[in-house]
Formats: C-alpha cells, sequence, structure tokens
C-alpha cells in the first residue's frame, strides 16, 4: 500500500492526512475483496524499515493503527472478517498488543474473508526466523536436518495456515516487493498500478483481479505440462 505521503504532498497536506486517508482505503479494499469473492487479503501496512522514519510519522501511524483496531473490528467481525496480524510485536506498544490480540481472538471464527496486515514486517527476517527454528529443533535433536525441506520452511513461516498469494497489487507506480512475503511470492502473479493508495478502490482491485485472469499460470513449467 504505498503513496500515503505523495498523495498528500500533492495536495499540500502533512503526511498524516495522507496516512488517515489511506485508512479509508484499507475499509474500502476490504469491502471490494469481499465483493469480489476474494478470500484472502493481506496488506503491507508497516514494515521494519518503517521505524527509521521520523519520530512524529511513526508516532501519528501508531495512533492511526490504535484508532483503526478500536473502531473497525466490530463491523469486520459482523461482516465475517477474520483479522491476523504478522511481524515483530515486540517493539509495538503493549496496548496496540494488546488490541491486536483482542482483535484476532474476536474475529477467529470468521471466515467470509482472512484479512492478514504485516506490522513491523520483514520478509527476510521472517525466513531468518524459520531457518532459527528449524536450527533449534535439529539441535534439540526433534528433527532430521537431511528431511528438511521447502515445505519444512513453508510450515514455520508466520503464514503457516494462510496459502500462497497468487497475486501481488503494488500500488503508486512502484515496482519492487519491498521486502515482503519474499517466501511466499514465489509464483504469485504481479500488477503495478499507478494509483496512490489513498485513492484505490473496487475499480482498482476489479482491474487488477481481471488483469490476473487473463494470465497464463505456468509456474515454472513448459506449455502443456499442467
Amino acid at each position: 500500500m504505498d503513496g500515503n505521503g505523495r498523495w498528500a504532498a500533492s495536495r499540500s497536506l502533512p503526511r498524516t492526512a495522507g496516512h488517515r486517508r489511506g485508512a479509508d482505503a484499507v475499509r474500502r479494499c476490504m469491502e471490494a475483496a469481499g465483493e469480489l469473492g476474494v478470500e484472502y487479503l493481506t496488506l503491507f501496512g508497516f514494515s521494519s524499515e518503517n521505524w527509521g522514519r521520523p519520530e512524529n510519522e511513526v508516532s501519528d501511524l501508531m495512533g492511526l493503527l490504535r484508532r483503526y483496531l478500536r473502531s473497525e473490528i466490530a463491523e469486520m467481525h459482523e461482516k465475517g472478517v477474520r483479522l491476523r496480524v504478522i511481524g515483530d510485536r515486540s517493539k509495538l506498544d503493549s496496548d496496540i498488543v494488546s488490541l491486536i490480540e483482542d482483535a484476532e481472538q474476536r474475529t477467529a471464527g470468521n471466515d467470509r474473508l482472512h484479512m492478514t496486515v504485516a506490522l513491523s514486517y520483514s520478509g527476510r527476517e521472517e525466513i531468518a526466523h524459520a531457518a532459527r527454528e528449524i536450527a533449534r529443533e535439529a539441535a534439540a535433536g526433534r528433527l532430521n536436518p537431511e528431511t528438511v525441506d521447502t515445505q519444512a520452511v513453508a510450515a514455520r513461516l508466520l503464514t503457516a495456515d494462510i496459502p500462497d498469494p497468487d497475486l501481488l497489487i503494488r500500488t503508486s507506480g512502484e515496482q519492487r516487493l519491498s521486502n515482503f512475503l519474499l517466501w511466499q511470492l514465489a509464483y504469485a502473479e504481479l500488477v503495478f498500478i499507478d494509483c496512490l493508495w489513498p485513492d484505490f478502490g473496487h475499480a482498482e482491485l476489479k482491474t487488477a483481479v481481471a488483469e490476473f485472469q487473463r494470465r497464463d499460470r505456468r509456474y515454472g513449467l513448459a506449455v502443456g505440462s499442467r
């Protein structure tokens, strides 16, 4: 979800205004996903690198996160949305962690839309975490290193019980992964759109899904082999 700052700058507004409008786009995207029959939606909300942003901007983002968790969860629950958060929670304030845990518990039984939000998240760190888990189990004698395969790694990722993405959408014209779901995106289709995230809505998601449906997905196989 990229382009909040540029959206605000183009209107001579503070960056916080772009982030607030970006939160509205999250709601629109969630609603559009449900209408289009999308079952899993993962949003990159805040990267581990984002902690290096100016302190006042980080503080505003955390305040916005608090307000979102307090004001939106009841409606999400009513609409059958299950919320999960992945990332390093140790860097988040304790009250935010409590709000996340409450939201996850409250929506745990929902299955109309599985929405995952990546907060304080790093794709490389996620893979490193899985590697550490494997190393610990092997050192303790609970795992034979010779049996470690891609499934063993995937089972120790933060998204172990979530299907790998079929489609990655990157907004604002940027064309890079930015350390997002590096393992899981191995065979995803990539769609890059010029729309800034605060302007993203039903039409943009529908266009991206339509582009995905036109793709011939081969998973690295020769034509006709799948």
